[in-house]
Protein backbone atom coordinates (compact mmCIF):
# COMPACT_ATOMS: atom_id res chain seq x y z
CA UNK A 1 0.00 0.00 0.00
CA UNK A 2 2.90 2.33 0.82
CA UNK A 3 4.47 2.06 -2.87
CA UNK A 4 0.68 2.56 -4.33
CA UNK A 5 0.67 5.71 -2.26
CA UNK A 6 4.20 6.67 -3.21
CA UNK A 7 3.24 6.16 -6.97
CA UNK A 8 0.61 8.37 -7.21
CA UNK A 9 2.54 10.45 -5.19
CA UNK A 10 5.51 10.45 -7.84
CA UNK A 11 2.84 10.48 -10.62
CA UNK A 12 1.06 13.60 -9.21
CA UNK A 13 4.50 15.62 -9.03
CA UNK A 14 5.59 14.51 -12.30
CA UNK A 15 1.99 15.65 -13.78
CA UNK A 16 2.73 19.19 -11.33
CA UNK A 17 6.49 19.91 -13.24
CA UNK A 18 4.67 19.22 -16.86
CA UNK A 19 1.56 21.24 -15.98
CA UNK A 20 4.24 24.31 -14.87
CA UNK A 21 6.61 23.69 -18.18
CA UNK A 22 3.54 24.00 -20.88
CA UNK A 23 1.99 26.70 -19.12
CA UNK A 24 5.55 28.52 -18.86
CA UNK A 25 5.40 27.65 -22.95
CA UNK A 26 2.57 29.32 -23.56
CA UNK A 27 2.05 33.18 -23.98
CA UNK A 28 0.98 35.33 -20.45
CA UNK A 29 -0.91 38.29 -20.23
CA UNK A 30 0.97 41.13 -20.93
CA UNK A 31 -0.52 43.28 -18.66
CA UNK A 32 -1.80 43.05 -14.72
CA UNK A 33 -5.55 43.48 -14.94
CA UNK A 34 -8.07 43.36 -11.90
CA UNK A 35 -9.79 40.24 -11.80
CA UNK A 36 -7.09 38.35 -13.77
CA UNK A 37 -8.05 34.68 -14.17
CA UNK A 38 -3.94 33.46 -14.89
CA UNK A 39 -4.19 32.15 -10.90
CA UNK A 40 -7.59 30.24 -11.55
CA UNK A 41 -6.99 28.47 -14.33
CA UNK A 42 -5.82 25.43 -12.38
CA UNK A 43 -8.26 25.50 -10.00
CA UNK A 44 -11.17 26.03 -13.05
CA UNK A 45 -9.16 22.47 -14.37
CA UNK A 46 -9.27 20.51 -11.29
CA UNK A 47 -12.75 20.89 -10.64
CA UNK A 48 -13.41 19.79 -14.06
CA UNK A 49 -15.02 23.12 -15.06
CA UNK A 50 -12.86 24.29 -17.76
CA UNK A 51 -12.37 23.76 -20.87
CA UNK A 52 -15.54 22.24 -21.67
CA UNK A 53 -15.44 18.48 -23.10
CA UNK A 54 -17.63 19.35 -25.79
CA UNK A 55 -15.58 22.13 -27.26
CA UNK A 56 -13.09 21.61 -30.17
CA UNK A 57 -10.74 24.72 -30.47
CA UNK A 58 -9.36 23.17 -33.81
CA UNK A 59 -12.79 23.74 -35.36
CA UNK A 60 -15.75 26.22 -33.38
CA UNK A 61 -15.27 29.96 -32.49
CA UNK A 62 -13.94 31.02 -28.64
CA UNK A 63 -15.19 34.39 -27.61
CA UNK A 64 -14.72 36.52 -24.81
CA UNK A 65 -16.03 39.94 -24.72
CA UNK A 66 -14.40 41.38 -21.48
CA UNK A 67 -11.14 40.06 -22.72
CA UNK A 68 -9.14 42.30 -20.24
CA UNK A 69 -5.18 40.76 -19.47
CA UNK A 70 -6.28 37.66 -21.88
CA UNK A 71 -5.34 34.53 -19.42
CA UNK A 72 -8.11 32.45 -20.32
CA UNK A 73 -7.34 33.26 -24.37
CA UNK A 74 -3.61 32.35 -23.71
CA UNK A 75 -4.44 29.10 -22.23
CA UNK A 76 -7.07 27.68 -24.36
CA UNK A 77 -5.43 29.00 -27.63
CA UNK A 78 -8.10 28.87 -30.05
CA UNK A 79 -7.61 28.55 -33.95
CA UNK A 80 -10.48 30.79 -34.34
CA UNK A 81 -11.51 33.31 -31.21
CA UNK A 82 -13.43 36.92 -31.39
CA UNK A 83 -11.95 38.73 -28.70
CA UNK A 84 -13.29 42.25 -27.44
CA UNK A 85 -13.18 45.07 -24.54
CA UNK A 86 -14.81 48.35 -24.07
CA UNK A 87 -11.35 49.40 -23.08
CA UNK A 88 -10.17 51.33 -25.78
CA UNK A 89 -6.37 51.66 -25.02
CA UNK A 90 -6.44 47.76 -24.66
CA UNK A 91 -7.47 47.47 -27.79
CA UNK A 92 -5.20 49.60 -29.17
CA UNK A 93 -2.27 47.40 -27.48
CA UNK A 94 -3.56 44.08 -28.80
CA UNK A 95 -3.71 45.37 -32.23
CA UNK A 96 -0.14 47.32 -32.39
CA UNK A 97 1.42 43.66 -30.69
CA UNK A 98 -0.05 42.24 -33.88
CA UNK A 99 1.03 44.39 -36.27
CA UNK A 100 3.22 47.16 -34.84
CA UNK A 101 5.45 44.69 -32.75
CA UNK A 102 9.02 46.11 -33.30
CA UNK A 103 8.22 49.65 -32.36
CA UNK A 104 6.26 49.42 -29.82
CA UNK A 105 9.49 47.48 -28.15
CA UNK A 106 11.54 50.10 -29.14
CA UNK A 107 9.36 52.42 -27.50
CA UNK A 108 9.01 50.50 -24.08
CA UNK A 109 12.95 50.25 -24.06
CA UNK A 110 12.90 53.92 -23.94
CA UNK A 111 10.43 53.99 -21.22
CA UNK A 112 11.88 51.99 -19.22
CA UNK A 113 15.14 53.69 -19.63
CA UNK A 114 13.60 57.28 -18.08
CA UNK A 115 11.66 55.79 -15.93
CA UNK A 116 11.31 57.46 -12.38
CA UNK A 117 7.80 59.00 -10.82
CA UNK A 118 8.66 62.41 -12.28
CA UNK A 119 8.44 60.77 -16.01
CA UNK A 120 5.54 58.51 -15.27
CA UNK A 121 3.39 61.30 -14.34
CA UNK A 122 4.31 63.22 -17.60
CA UNK A 123 3.40 60.10 -19.57
CA UNK A 124 0.52 60.16 -17.70
CA UNK A 125 -1.17 63.43 -18.36
CA UNK A 126 -0.48 62.80 -22.51
CA UNK A 127 -3.31 63.77 -24.59
CA UNK A 128 -3.87 60.23 -26.39
CA UNK A 129 -5.62 62.20 -29.41
CA UNK A 130 -1.83 63.72 -30.23
CA UNK A 131 -0.36 59.94 -29.99
CA UNK A 132 0.33 57.38 -32.44
CA UNK A 133 -1.63 53.86 -31.88
CA UNK A 134 2.29 52.63 -31.14
CA UNK A 135 2.62 55.62 -28.50
CA UNK A 136 -1.03 55.25 -27.19
CA UNK A 137 -0.35 50.93 -26.99
CA UNK A 138 3.22 51.34 -25.32
CA UNK A 139 1.63 54.22 -22.87
CA UNK A 140 -0.61 52.00 -21.71
CA UNK A 141 1.55 48.87 -20.72
CA UNK A 142 4.09 51.41 -19.41
CA UNK A 143 1.60 52.80 -17.23
CA UNK A 144 0.40 49.29 -16.05
CA UNK A 145 3.45 47.88 -15.55
CA UNK A 146 4.97 51.10 -13.54
CA UNK A 147 1.50 51.91 -11.78
CA UNK A 148 0.66 51.41 -8.17
CA UNK A 149 -0.16 47.42 -7.36
CA UNK A 150 -0.58 47.27 -11.17
CA UNK A 151 -4.31 48.62 -10.57
CA UNK A 152 -5.31 50.29 -13.85
CA UNK A 153 -8.31 52.51 -13.30
CA UNK A 154 -10.03 55.86 -15.42
CA UNK A 155 -11.88 58.77 -13.68
CA UNK A 156 -15.48 59.76 -14.93
CA UNK A 157 -13.74 61.80 -17.74
CA UNK A 158 -11.97 58.92 -18.84
CA UNK A 159 -8.53 59.67 -17.45
CA UNK A 160 -5.83 57.16 -15.91
CA UNK A 161 -5.82 58.05 -12.38
CA UNK A 162 -3.66 55.57 -10.56
CA UNK A 163 -0.31 56.78 -9.04
CA UNK A 164 3.15 56.17 -9.32
CA UNK A 165 3.98 52.52 -7.43
CA UNK A 166 7.81 52.04 -5.71
CA UNK A 167 9.07 49.20 -7.78
CA UNK A 168 12.80 48.62 -7.91
CA UNK A 169 12.61 46.76 -11.12
CA UNK A 170 9.57 46.93 -13.24
CA UNK A 171 9.31 44.58 -16.09
CA UNK A 172 8.16 46.94 -18.47
CA UNK A 173 9.20 45.27 -21.53
CA UNK A 174 9.18 41.45 -21.74
CA UNK A 175 10.02 41.10 -25.39
CA UNK A 176 9.66 37.33 -25.55
CA UNK A 177 6.49 37.08 -24.42
CA UNK A 178 5.12 39.95 -26.33
CA UNK A 179 6.91 37.70 -29.65
CA UNK A 180 4.61 34.73 -27.91
CA UNK A 181 1.47 37.03 -28.09
CA UNK A 182 2.01 38.48 -31.79
CA UNK A 183 2.11 35.63 -33.04
CA UNK A 184 -1.18 33.69 -31.63
CA UNK A 185 -3.07 37.14 -32.54
CA UNK A 186 -2.35 36.69 -35.95
CA UNK A 187 -5.94 35.46 -37.25
CA UNK A 188 -7.72 36.43 -34.20
CA UNK A 189 -10.28 39.39 -33.84
CA UNK A 190 -9.53 41.42 -31.22
CA UNK A 191 -12.40 44.32 -30.81
CA UNK A 192 -13.35 47.80 -28.95
CA UNK A 193 -17.29 47.08 -28.92
CA UNK A 194 -19.88 45.75 -26.24
CA UNK A 195 -19.76 42.16 -25.44
CA UNK A 196 -23.40 42.07 -26.88
CA UNK A 197 -22.12 43.02 -30.29
CA UNK A 198 -19.40 40.34 -30.00
CA UNK A 199 -21.82 37.36 -28.98
CA UNK A 200 -23.92 37.96 -31.92
CA UNK A 201 -21.93 35.37 -33.84
CA UNK A 202 -21.52 32.88 -31.40
CA UNK A 203 -22.98 29.63 -32.80
CA UNK A 204 -24.11 26.00 -31.14
CA UNK A 205 -21.44 24.04 -30.39
CA UNK A 206 -18.92 28.01 -29.57
CA UNK A 207 -17.81 28.55 -26.67
CA UNK A 208 -17.95 32.13 -24.62
CA UNK A 209 -16.57 33.42 -21.67
CA UNK A 210 -17.62 36.67 -19.68
CA UNK A 211 -15.75 38.36 -17.22
CA UNK A 212 -17.30 41.52 -16.55
CA UNK A 213 -16.66 44.16 -14.14
CA UNK A 214 -17.50 42.40 -10.75
CA UNK A 215 -20.59 43.25 -9.01
CA UNK A 216 -19.60 44.70 -5.51
CA UNK A 217 -19.39 42.49 -2.65
CA UNK A 218 -21.54 45.33 -0.47
CA UNK A 219 -22.87 48.37 -1.00
CA UNK A 220 -19.88 49.91 0.33
CA UNK A 221 -17.59 48.05 -1.78
CA UNK A 222 -16.12 50.19 -4.35
CA UNK A 223 -13.36 50.14 -7.27
CA UNK A 224 -12.32 52.75 -9.83
CA UNK A 225 -13.97 51.47 -12.94
CA UNK A 226 -11.25 50.33 -15.59
CA UNK A 227 -13.90 51.69 -18.13
CA UNK A 228 -15.74 55.20 -17.59
CA UNK A 229 -18.97 53.99 -18.34
CA UNK A 230 -18.85 51.89 -15.18
CA UNK A 231 -21.06 48.26 -14.95
CA UNK A 232 -24.05 48.49 -12.52
CA UNK A 233 -26.89 46.01 -11.62
CA UNK A 234 -28.53 47.02 -14.75
CA UNK A 235 -26.01 45.71 -16.93
CA UNK A 236 -25.57 42.61 -14.74
CA UNK A 237 -29.04 41.29 -15.33
CA UNK A 238 -28.72 41.88 -19.21
CA UNK A 239 -25.51 39.61 -19.08
CA UNK A 240 -27.03 37.10 -17.04
CA UNK A 241 -29.88 37.42 -20.13
CA UNK A 242 -27.25 36.93 -22.22
CA UNK A 243 -26.22 34.26 -20.82
CA UNK A 244 -29.06 32.48 -21.01
CA UNK A 245 -30.06 33.01 -24.72
CA UNK A 246 -26.53 31.33 -25.59
CA UNK A 247 -27.11 28.52 -23.76
CA UNK A 248 -30.39 27.86 -25.90
CA UNK A 249 -28.55 28.61 -28.35
CA UNK A 250 -26.12 25.53 -27.87
CA UNK A 251 -22.81 27.44 -27.03
CA UNK A 252 -20.99 26.24 -24.18
CA UNK A 253 -21.16 29.23 -21.83
CA UNK A 254 -18.45 30.33 -18.62
CA UNK A 255 -18.85 33.41 -16.28
CA UNK A 256 -16.99 34.55 -13.60
CA UNK A 257 -17.93 37.34 -11.02
CA UNK A 258 -18.08 38.28 -7.33
CA UNK A 259 -19.72 35.56 -4.60
CA UNK A 260 -22.29 39.10 -3.83
CA UNK A 261 -25.94 38.25 -2.46
CA UNK A 262 -27.19 40.00 -6.07
CA UNK A 263 -25.16 37.93 -7.96
CA UNK A 264 -25.86 34.53 -6.56
CA UNK A 265 -29.45 35.98 -7.02
CA UNK A 266 -29.86 36.75 -10.24
CA UNK A 267 -28.25 33.39 -11.34
CA UNK A 268 -29.39 31.24 -8.68
CA UNK A 269 -32.71 32.55 -10.56
CA UNK A 270 -31.80 30.71 -13.56
CA UNK A 271 -30.19 27.66 -12.34
CA UNK A 272 -34.09 27.05 -10.82
CA UNK A 273 -35.15 27.31 -14.22
CA UNK A 274 -32.46 25.16 -15.90
CA UNK A 275 -30.80 23.03 -13.95
CA UNK A 276 -28.02 22.84 -16.25
CA UNK A 277 -26.59 25.78 -15.08
CA UNK A 278 -24.09 25.32 -12.57
CA UNK A 279 -22.91 27.55 -10.09
CA UNK A 280 -19.12 26.97 -8.16
CA UNK A 281 -17.28 29.36 -5.40
CA UNK A 282 -13.99 29.61 -6.39
CA UNK A 283 -11.21 31.33 -3.62
CA UNK A 284 -9.42 33.82 -5.16
CA UNK A 285 -6.11 36.44 -4.30
CA UNK A 286 -6.94 39.63 -5.06
CA UNK A 287 -4.92 42.69 -4.55
CA UNK A 288 -7.02 45.41 -5.61
CA UNK A 289 -7.08 46.95 -1.83
CA UNK A 290 -4.70 49.90 -1.24
CA UNK A 291 -4.34 48.65 2.25
CA UNK A 292 -1.99 45.68 1.90
CA UNK A 293 -3.24 43.77 5.37
CA UNK A 294 -6.80 43.66 3.52
CA UNK A 295 -5.70 41.78 0.62
CA UNK A 296 -6.19 38.08 0.17
CA UNK A 297 -7.85 35.38 -0.63
CA UNK A 298 -11.95 35.93 -1.45
CA UNK A 299 -14.30 34.08 -2.74
CA UNK A 300 -15.91 34.68 -6.24
CA UNK A 301 -18.20 32.51 -8.45
CA UNK A 302 -17.63 30.78 -11.76
CA UNK A 303 -21.21 30.23 -13.71
CA UNK A 304 -21.56 27.56 -16.48
CA UNK A 305 -23.85 25.98 -18.29
CA UNK A 306 -22.46 22.15 -18.91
Amino acid sequence: MFLANQKISLRNNELEVLYKKYALSKPKPFVKWVGGKRQLLKQFKELDLYPPAGFDPKKNTYFEPFVGGGAVFFDLLPQKAVLSDMNAELIIAYNVIENDLDKLIKKLKEHKRKNNKKYFLKIRSQNLNRLTDVSIAARFIYLNRTCFNGLYGVNLRGGFNTPYGKYKNPLIVDENNLRKIAKVLQGIDVLNQDYKETVKGAKKGDFVYFDPPYAPLSPTSSFTSYTKDGFGEQQQIELRDTFYKLHKRGCYVMLSNSNSDFINKIYGELRKKDKQIKITKLGANRMINSNASKRGKIKEVLVVNY
